[in-house]
């Protein structure tokens, strides 16, 4: 009696891991935009970073790209954290 009461048990509980499984799974869209968030996430500190960068850059007198290379490697920095942070965060 205890064995199939196990058994049922079990079963029990894989049909709630396929039904909560098929409720989990996701769509086109929402790859889509997961795949873009992550781009914007990485993208937009670089960007920033060197406009940042090339307006300290034209500050100074004569030909620099101090600045800009140093905010262009801040920005890949701190976009690879975001890309980490996020992903950690959705699993």
């Amino acid at each position: 009696m205890n064995d199939i009461q196990n058994l049922r048990n079990q079963v029990e509980m894989q049909a709630r891991r396929i039904k909560k499984a098929e409720q989990d799974k996701s769509t086109l869209i929402a790859q889509t935009v997961f795949a873009g968030t992550l781009g914007l996430l990485l993208v937009l500190p670089i960007i920033a970073g060197a406009y940042l960068g090339h307006w300290l850059d034209n500050l100074v007198e004569g030909y620099s790209v101090k600045w800009t290379l140093g905010f262009v490697f801040l920005g890949i920095v701190i976009g690879a954290m975001n890309v980490y942070l996020f992903i950690k965060e959705r699993n």
